[in-house]
């Protein structure tokens, strides 16, 4: 089954087919750095046989459709508090009706109405004929209505994942397309004005063009002013009745709590992301609010029944990216009746954060294997060293440490203190993430063996270490708060596996290793002493495997 097109695609594609018609406008004006005949030649492919041929129904319907949809964003929003980038794009599209309204009825009007050829030779000679009015909003037209497509268009490519590389050049496009139509505009402008001074080239071309009677130019003045007077007529209309729709509906205010305790109220149909500029708390929007990102989204912690049922659009949107049932896009829920949320995204969130990504990172339950090390007898060490040797030597530790778990395909999760806890098989399955955390636990022990040796001068006595690993399930996801959000993990087998690194002491091994890892590995560790060993907050004991020299591992192939 089709679902049904949204305006939000309306909006993008009628934008599309706008904004390559004024594309293929500048490039035909930059051909004027050539010459004045080759911009006519351009323009006969382009604007007769395209534009004007195939094309005109859908140019046509795209401009109607893009400017009603303009209109009907003015009247949806329940709040103009808007970022800066927004105001400019609002402001832009509005700026082009108006200084479009001549130019469109003096050439395709005068095509259409009375039969004329809009020729370059012809919009250039009426542009210095008619001097100041027609050329000052000739030269406004081109950026206001290439920085308003061009501001849409980022907005929407930004959320691509190849953007980023392709930046640079689409910068440079955007930069220099406007830039060498307004010279080449100039400069075949510049070659008609010398024409000009060639009484009998006037004469022929007046001649030529000479269906456009004084009285016919004025009438192309006269529609230009009923289009814009019913453009900014329609324009007020739609701003008084909003004035007239907020006074109706002052009366029937809704809560909209946040877990700070502030609370805000909005009329019906504001959204949740309007609420939250409403009340001045700052809410993450890369697209706008135009349900394209995901980056508003929040969970309705109390009132889930008071928001309509998510649009197709919306569903489409929180399937990508794995949401659970009470996670709602703020900007394109609007409620009916009190609710309670939290935004889930700090408000500086990215581009990047909008990107579909694993489960994992929303949270969900998983087999996974958990690393935990910690340096032993650094407490002591620290106490005779000053705090400028104490951060040097922390910081070659976790940088070793660090770089061992990230070659052996781990994720470094946090340092606390002196100790290191890192999470394998996150995007795979426990055997691998098994696998990877004993490999991980190798390459730590030969990385800390290097640092003795660098640092044997500067150490007492050379530095231990003590790591416990151990799979199972736990719960994986982004959490924190603020800047301090991060993917992590909790649970039981988290809290097992810091118990068994702390079993390294008891035991005088550099590695101590759950007997849930070896399985999982598909290793047997022959030969090795295995423990059964009391774990707080577990009803039966644990089986554990110590390991003297983590560095004695076999080499996991399948790790790296």
């Amino acid at each position: 089954m089709r679902m049904p097109v949204t305006a939000r695609q309306l909006r993008l594609w009628s934008g599309f087919v706008l904004f390559a018609y004024v594309a293929t406008h500048l490039a035909n004006h930059a051909l004027g750095l050539v010459s004045l005949s080759t911009m006519e030649a351009a323009r006969e492919y382009l604007f007769e046989d395209l534009w004007r041929g195939i094309g005109l129904p859908f140019l046509v319907a795209a401009l109607l459709t893009h400017v009603a949809l303009a209109l009907g964003v003015i009247w949806q929003r329940r709040v103009f508090r808007l970022q800066r980038w927004e105001w400019a794009q609002l402001l832009l599209g509005f700026a082009i009706p108006p200084l479009l309204a001549v130019h469109m009825i003096g050439t395709l009007g005068a095509n259409l109405l009375f039969d004329i050829e809009p020729t370059y030779t012809l919009v250039l000679l009426a542009t210095w004929i008619d001097g100041g009015r027609t050329l000052f909003q000739q030269l406004l037209l081109l950026p206001v209505a290439w920085l308003h497509g061009c501001i849409g268009l980022y907005f929407w490519l930004r959320l691509k994942p190849w953007y980023g590389s392709a930046q640079p050049y689409l910068f440079a496009v955007a930069l220099l397309l406007p830039v060498l139509a307004a010279l080449g505009f100039a400069a075949a402008g510049r070659e008609v004005a010398v024409a000009m001074q060639d009484a009998d080239w006037l004469a022929a071309e007046m001649a030529r063009i000479g269906g456009l009677t004084d009285a016919r130019i004025a009438t192309i003045y006269e529609i230009e002013r009923y289009a814009v007077a019913a453009f900014a007529t329609l324009l007020l209309a739609m701003l008084l009745a909003r004035q007239v729709r907020g006074w109706l509906s002052r009366r029937r205010a809704i809560r909209i709590s946040y877990p700070s305790g502030v609370t805000v109220e909005i009329r019906p149909g504001t959204t949740l992301l309007e609420a939250s500029r409403i009340g001045g708390i700052p809410h993450a929007s890369v697209c706008g609010g135009r349900g394209r990102c995901s980056t508003c989204r929040v969970h309705v912690d109390t009132g889930i029944e008071n928001l309509p049922a998510a649009s197709p659009a919306e569903t489409a949107v929180l399937s990508r990216i794995g949401a659970g049932p009470n996670v709602r896009l703020a900007c394109q829920a609007r409620p009916t009746g009190p609710v309670a949320m939290t935004p889930l995204l700090p408000p500086s969130a990215s581009p990047r954060d909008a990107l579909p990504r694993p489960g994992h990172h929303h949270g969900q339950e998983a087999d996974i294997a958990i690393l935990f090390a910690d340096l032993r007898a650094f407490t002591a060490l620290s106490e005779r060293k000053l705090p400028y040797d104490v951060v040097f030597i922390l910081n070659r530790y976790f940088r070793a440490m660090g770089t061992a778990v990230e070659q052996a395909g781990g994720h470094l999760d946090k340092f606390i203190g002196d100790g290191v806890m890192a999470l394998f098989g996150v995007d795979s399955d426990a055997a691998d993430g098994a696998r990877r955390a004993l490999e991980a636990a190798r390459r730590m022990a030969f990385n800390l063996d290097e640092i003795n040796r660098l640092l044997a001068a500067d150490l007492e006595r050379p530095l231990r270490i003590g790591i416990g690993i151990h799979a199972g399930a736990a719960i994986v996801g982004e959490m924190g708060y603020g800047a301090a959000v991060s993917l992590t993990a909790v649970g039981d087998s988290v809290n097992t596996a810091s118990r068994i690194e702390a079993l390294t002491k008891d035991l005088d091994c550099q590695l101590v290793i759950s007997e849930s890892v070896a399985s999982a590995a598909g290793i047997a560790f022959d030969g090795l002493e295995r423990h059964e060993i009391a774990i707080r907050g577990r009803a039966e004991p644990l089986r554990v495997i110590g390991i003297r020299d983590a560095a004695s591992l076999p080499a996991l192939d399948r790790a790296v």
